[in-house]
């Protein structure tokens, strides 16, 4: 199998509470800028938007 060293993991942090998420894999060639999705919080018990952390 091939490496693909266009894919790297990231960290995910909550916008609302701030708890840092699984990390989740990410293409650098087709989206450079950070990543934004909505995934749920443990912590505040909801889904919330998720950016990338630095």
């Amino acid at each position: 199998m091939a490496k693909n060293e266009n894919r790297s993991f990231v960290k995910m942090k909550c916008t609302v509470c701030g708890t840092e998420l699984r990390p989740t894999s990410k293409n650098k060639k087709n989206n450079p800028e950070r990543l934004e999705v909505k995934k749920y919080c443990p912590k505040c018990r909801k889904s919330v938007a998720v950016k990338e952390a630095k």
